[in-house]
């Protein structure tokens, strides 16, 4: 029987010699690598947590919520002195009436009109400690749309508790503005009766005791009037016991009139 003799080591794939013999065991372990010893002196990284924002947050909120409260309390004191002003001085708007209405003359083209009232307003100060201080009034009547009477009052002071009665002559003589319509106003002068409107605008002062306030405009409107137009060279009177008149405050708000 032959011995077969088998070779310790496989050959080459080029036929040379025997492959190298396997890297040696350092301190019974693999020969590491240059990058693994150098990663492994540096620090393990840990992501840095996100910045805290609670405090700034909380800061914002507790701004908001003092001023909250500070216009809250302004509002509460601003309620308490209105309410102890009202308390001790009880004020009341001043009431204006219309006494008396003559028109003496009145006549239209197409082009003006021309007229001639007289006017008689009756103003009251209904307050105990109030003292009404008048600038010049002016004083514009209207039918319709259109202006028929333009004139104005002197200015007055009116006392508490006081009545006052005051008189001016209103006329119209103005050509129309471009574009008005005056066919209402024709029809109505045709029909010897006229709808009437007197519009009244000044400023005022308001006195309590020593103090007194900065002037405020007001608008007084008495509507609901009608008065036949004279035929002849007597005047014509105006039914004026059922007309009211309404006062209102004007308060300017930059370019706008409330």
């Amino acid at each position: 029987m032959t011995d077969r003799v088998y070779p310790s080591a496989k050959p080459t794939a080029n036929g040379g010699g025997a492959a190298p013999a396997p890297a040696s065991v350092v301190n019974g372990g693999s020969n590491p690598n240059k990058a693994q010893l150098h990663n492994a002196n540096r620090p393990m990284y840990r992501p840095q947590p996100p910045p805290r924002r609670r405090h700034r947050r909380s800061c914002c909120c507790y701004i908001c919520f003092c001023t909250t409260l500070l216009i809250l309390f302004l509002l509460l004191l601003a309620a308490i002195a209105g309410t102890v002003f009202w308390v001790l001085y009880r004020p009341h708007r001043p009431s204006f009436s219309v006494s008396t209405l003559h028109l003496s003359k009145f006549n239209i083209t197409d082009t003006a009109v021309t007229s001639t009232f007289n006017l008689t307003l009756t103003a009251r100060n209904p307050n105990k400690k109030i003292v009404f201080l008048y600038d010049p009034i002016s004083v514009k009547i209207f039918s319709g749309d259109i202006t028929v009477g333009d004139g104005s009052l002197p200015g007055f002071t009116q006392a508490t508790k006081n009545i006052t009665t005051v008189k001016t002559v209103l006329s119209s003589s103005s050509p129309f503005p471009d574009g008005t319509d005056i066919s209402p106003l024709k029809s109505s002068f045709k029909n010897k009766n006229l709808p009437l409107k007197i519009t009244l605008d000044t400023k005022v002062k308001v006195k309590i005791g020593k103090l007194k306030t900065k002037k405020l405009r007001i608008r007084v409107d008495c509507d609901g009037i009608k008065i036949s137009v004279p035929t002849g060279k007597s005047p014509t009177t105006a039914n004026t016991m059922d007309v009211k008149c309404k006062v209102d405050p004007r308060f300017k708000i930059i370019k706008w009139t409330v």
